[in-house]
């Protein structure tokens, strides 16, 4: 599989903490330099049916965020039903989760674009089966990770045990951003400044 400069595995340090607004907007800045751009995301669960399709809210952001349009089952080759943990819904909706064909997709996506970026489900270490979780995922398509820090009370170490974790993995952590997750959180600038002197790996922005 080639690898791309462009290409980028966005993780979180939690769930709902902004990966899909922050992987949206790299998705339109980088369409906005000239490059065709495509959103993936490999594994989502919480869909609705409209119309016959099977609707995910973050997958549908993705989509409409990308400059080049694909089949639904490269953009989203996993797509379940109840709004839970990955490896729970899995087992309730008898989902096999393959990594080699979530590759395989990435690869077709290539193919497709100038820019892919993925965006993981839950934090980086969310399990998906009994066997593997995201950071199986993150090291099988070997990307840069760019961090989505949830900006909230304890994301300091939230950030730091996430950073520390993708290093672990063998993964180059690119850049991380700041997504403000809580308007009223005291010492924001304060909490920044804090996780940015303690990751060695530049911060994107503040959003």
């Amino acid at each position: 599989m080639q690898t791309r400069t462009n290409d980028y595995f966005i993780t979180g340090t939690d769930t709902e903490i902004g990966k899909t607004f922050t992987t949206s907007a790299l998705l339109r800045a980088f369409a906005q330099q000239g490059s065709s751009t495509l959103g993936m995301k490999p594994i989502a669960s919480g869909a609705d049916e409209i119309d016959g399709v099977l609707h995910n809210e973050d997958v549908d952001s993705l989509v409409a965020a990308s400059s080049v349009k694909a089949p639904q089952e490269i953009v989203v080759p996993y797509l379940m039903r109840t709004p839970a943990a990955p490896h729970i819904v899995a087992q309730m909706e008898n989902v096999k989760m393959d990594l080699q064909h979530i590759q395989h997709c990435y690869s077709q996506a290539q193919a497709l674009a100038d820019v892919v970026l993925v965006e993981g489900v839950g934090g980086f270490c969310v399990p998906l089966d009994d066997n593997t979780s995201t950071v199986d995922l993150a090291q099988r398509l070997n990307l840069p990770v760019i961090l989505v820090v949830g900006m909230r009370l304890g994301c300091i170490n939230h950030a730091l045990l996430t950073a520390q974790a993708i290093r672990a993995s063998g993964l180059h952590l690119a850049a991380w951003v700041a997504n403000t997750v809580d308007p009223q959180m005291r010492f924001f600038d304060e909490n920044v400044q804090a996780i940015a002197q303690r990751i060695a790996a530049p911060c994107l922005g503040v959003m």
